[in-house]
């Protein structure tokens, strides 16, 4: 911009800080708005509002919004990071964790050890190896199991999604 779009400006490059040469030379670009003049930085890209405010003409950056959306994204990227890593550790520790029964049930308990696997049993006529299915106790256990990692994994990505909402 030459010295001719400095005065169309108002003015204000003359009373500004920044020197004629700077201007000329294309370090900063100037654009009248309706208080003052917008300074873009051509080296560094910083965006200043100048104002003449009575005491002087005063710059102020603006602030980068794409640096702090940039930031933000990064602290996202970690705590999601952090999130699953933890994630990891539960599973492995509830793997190692006998699951819990919560409530009654109604058989009564085996007398016999209830740890000891049925031998499949082979009919002599056909050769066929019959499996024993699982007990309604064994059922009641593996449902116990998947009701309560359902129930932590609502609960964590609720505390993710507050922790996301609230932060923003």
């Amino acid at each position: 911009m030459g010295a001719g779009g400095v005065s169309a400006a108002g003015g204000a490059g003359a009373a500004m800080a920044q020197s004629v040469a700077e201007i000329e030379n294309g370090r900063y670009a100037l654009s009248p708005v309706a208080d003052g003049v917008i300074r873009l930085d051509t080296r560094t890209g910083a965006v200043s509002t100048c104002s003449n405010s009575g005491a002087g003409w005063a710059c102020y950056t603006v602030p980068d919004e794409r640096a702090a959306l940039d930031a933000e994204i990064g602290r996202l990227q970690a705590d999601n990071e952090r999130s699953k890593t933890e994630l990891e550790k539960l599973k492995a520790e509830l793997a190692a964790r006998d699951p819990v029964v919560t409530g009654k049930i109604d058989e009564a308990l085996p007398k016999t050890d209830p740890l000891k696997k049925a031998e499949p049993k082979v009919t002599e006529g056909e050769r066929r190896i019959e499996i024993p299915l699982p007990s309604d106790r064994d059922m009641d256990r593996v449902m116990s199991f998947l009701e309560q990692a359902w129930r932590r994994l609502v609960e964590m990505a609720n505390r993710m999604q507050k922790d996301v909402t609230g932060k923003i």
